[in-house]
Order: C-alpha cells, then sequence, then structure tokens
C-alpha cells in the first residue's frame, strides 16, 4: 500500500480491504480506552459510518450490513476512525450505548484466560434475551 497522502480526502483509498473486500475493525471506548469488540467493515459499511457517525459493519453471518444497535438499541456513534500503519486495520474509538456483546455484557472481550483456564472477566448487564426483545 502506498504512504497516505497528508490531507487526502479519499479515505477508501487509503484502507487496505482483502480479497474478500473486508477489513477488521476494533470497536474501543473513546473515553476508558476499553476495547469492546472486533467487526469487519466493507466499503460500503466505512462510508456510510463517516458518512452517518453511527457504526455500520459488515455482518459475515447475515450477508448484508449491519448497524451496530438495531436490532438490541446498543448503538455505536463514531468519535474518530484510525488506521493502523499498513492501512489493514481500523481503530474506531467509538461512544457505546449499553452493552457491546450480543450476550449482554459491556464487552466481547470478556473471556480471561486465568490460571491454565478460561474465566468470565465481565457479569451480564442485560440478559440476551430483554436485549433482543425475546422475552415471553
Amino acid at each position: 500500500m502506498a504512504e497516505p497522502k497528508p490531507g487526502s480526502t479519499d479515505i477508501l483509498a487509503q484502507i487496505a480491504f482483502d480479497r474478500d473486500g473486508l477489513v477488521p475493525a476494533i470497536a474501543q471506548a473513546h473515553d476508558s480506552g476499553e476495547v469492546l469488540m472486533l467487526a469487519w467493515m466493507n466499503r460500503d459499511a466505512v462510508a456510510e459510518t463517516l458518512a452517518s457517525g453511527r457504526v455500520c459493519y459488515w455482518s459475515r453471518s447475515r450477508g448484508r450490513l449491519w448497524r451496530k444497535g438495531e436490532s438490541s438499541g446498543q448503538v455505536q456513534r463514531l468519535k474518530e476512525m484510525r488506521l493502523d500503519c499498513d492501512g489493514d486495520t481500523l481503530l474506531l474509538l467509538v461512544e457505546q450505548d449499553g452493552p457491546a456483546c450480543h450476550t449482554g455484557r459491556r464487552s466481547c472481550m470478556f473471556n480471561a484466560v486465568r490460571e491454565g483456564r478460561i474465566a468470565e472477566a465481565w457479569p451480564v448487564l442485560i440478559p440476551p434475551e430483554k436485549l433482543y426483545g425475546k422475552d415471553g
């Protein structure tokens, strides 16, 4: 990838999408620095996120754009987008409404390796049934 040009307005041209047209995007809380999740973005998701300020990803399981919070209400608002030195990973500094994880936890990074075992590092804040309106 060519060196980004300072002041370049062609942001999409600076991103090194993989052969499937995707780039990994790490969502991080802008205020605390907490890593919330990792997801994927395609060109349309990046463009929509930059235009709207609401984070949009590419859902590999759904095969379509996925606007964070569209079914749970737990929206992410973009504060800043950063590209790594190679342009092949994005860091999204976000303002997160409620849990970022579909399990109802603040962060998807809740499985910690401790003393040779996996332990839950974060409690469930909102049960998934409540998040997605599937309770009785």
